[in-house]
């Protein structure tokens, strides 16, 4: 675990244990059997791709255009799937987490640089996850937005609690979480009587309609890599099965890969579902200028029947509390790496979750918070992914785990569409276009 998550050693020394045994060639267990000790820092770091902010994205871009830009959720999910290999791949072969490589490899401005950058995407990433649980809490119980940030935060404390116990239930509790939002929008899919077929072509066949499905196609893309997450996997993988053994190290990352497939995998379902679910009640049925949130849970009940637009508050709830947990782990995580220093937990976690609490309090409207809090995560990117990419190409740093030259390559040109595509973003939102 990194450093900033305390230990059970019974807990982590079973699942260390377990995994050895696999590892070892140990065949008396199924194949499902194997692959479970391997299972769970993918499925926290899956959190990031279902949070609030990917809601209004997809909900948008499936009322305006119904079905024709699954096929960009799509490749986004595969871009997902290599960056967060080689996150997994970095922690395992190093020991260390991004944070920590970049403090050791580069020169001491760029390392303080990159420290306040990742900080303000910290904050900013728990800034939309915070919001977005608030609004789930609004929706469902008419909460006031100030008093479901407070909910937000005790109930962030609580999850982050279970590290105590072991990295096993922080796993399983957010798992747990994905597994909540997937079906709520299982159910809104049913629900909303979609065209699979329409669905099958749109998802083999990329097309665009004019400039504003390019805008929200960047704004899916752009959304690919939240940087926290990418120094956040690093971290979760870097001592919870160690071995230096050669030959089980390639092992162990297949499976990480099978462990980043399937939870990858899931939340590619859950935004796929989003823009299903948007485009075959709000676009289907008129109503292709839904934008936010709140409209859309306000328009489900006439088009579909109250049940969905509890369903729909459900799954924001559960992502927003899920993903502000990951996004102030990803907080503390960060700052530990970068700064070296030993730093009290509430301190770490604190600094992460004011400025969500303060932005709430204020009383800015949640939908311009959100987009400028992606406009930041934007400016993170390139000091996030960029590193990543150079140092997992380093034989001297990761042995027989150094990318292969297809990877590196295919790493390279993942980067150069996503940073392009945020740098797109960035001029979006200031020009106002």
């Amino acid at each position: 675990m990194s450093q900033g998550a305390p230990e059970s050693p019974m807990s982590n020394a079973a699942v260390q244990k377990a995994a050895e045994g696999v590892l070892a060639g140990d065949e008396r267990k199924g194949c499902a059997g194997r692959l479970l000790p391997f299972l769970g820092p993918a499925f926290v770091a899956s959190v990031a791709y279902v949070d609030p902010g990917n809601f209004a994205t997809n909900i948008q871009a499936g009322a305006r255009f119904g079905y024709m830009l699954i096929w960009v959720i799509v490749a986004s999910n595969l871009m997902a799937m290599l960056i967060q290999t080689l996150s997994a791949k970095l922690g395992i072969a190093t020991g260390s987490n991004l944070a920590e490589v970049c403090r050791d490899r580069l020169p001491r401005w760029m390392v303080w640089t990159m420290w306040v950058l990742a900080e303000l995407v910290a904050m900013a990433t728990d800034l939309a996850e915070f919001l977005g649980a608030a609004v789930g809490l609004q929706l469902l119980f008419h909460i006031p937005l100030l008093w479901g940030g407070i909910i937000t935060a005790f109930a962030t404390f609580v999850i982050l609690g279970l590290e105590h116990r072991g990295f096993r239930p922080l796993e399983a509790v957010i798992a747990v979480m994905v597994g909540v939002i997937a079906l709520c929008y299982v159910a809104e899919t049913l629900l909303g009587r979609p065209d699979w077929g329409a669905i099958g072509r749109a998802t083999v066949m990329p097309r665009f309609d004019g400039p504003e499905s390019v805008v929200l196609a960047s704004g899916i893309l752009g959304a690919t890599v939240m940087p926290h997450v990418i120094f956040l996997h690093s971290a979760l993988t870097q001592g919870r099965v160690v071995t230096r053994h050669p030959d089980l190290l390639k092992r162990l990352v297949r499976f990480e890969i099978a462990d980043i497939v399937l939870a990858m995998g899931l939340a590619g379902f859950v935004n796929a579902a989003m823009l299903i679910m948007a485009a075959s009640t709000f676009h289907a049925q008129g109503h292709s200028g839904v934008a936010t949130i709140e409209e859309a849970h306000r328009t489900l009940t006439p088009l579909l029947g109250p049940l969905s637009s509890a369903f729909f508050g459900v799954s924001l709830l559960a992502a927003g509390l899920s993903s502000s947990a990951v996004g102030t782990m990803a907080g503390q995580v960060i700052m530990q790496g970068f700064l070296k220093h030993k730093i009290p937990l509430w301190i770490r976690r604190g600094v992460t979750m004011a400025p969500s609490i303060v932005v709430i309090a204020i009383g800015l409207d949640p939908t311009q918070v959100l987009i400028a809090s992606q406009v930041v995560l934007s400016f993170g990117v390139p000091f996030a992914l960029a590193p990543l990419v150079l140092f997992t190409s380093d034989r001297s740093l990761m042995g027989v785990l150094v990318n292969g030259k297809a990877t590196t390559v295919a790493a390279w040109a993942v980067t150069s569409v996503i940073v392009s595509l945020n740098l797109y973003i960035i001029y979006k939102a200031i020009t106002g276009g």
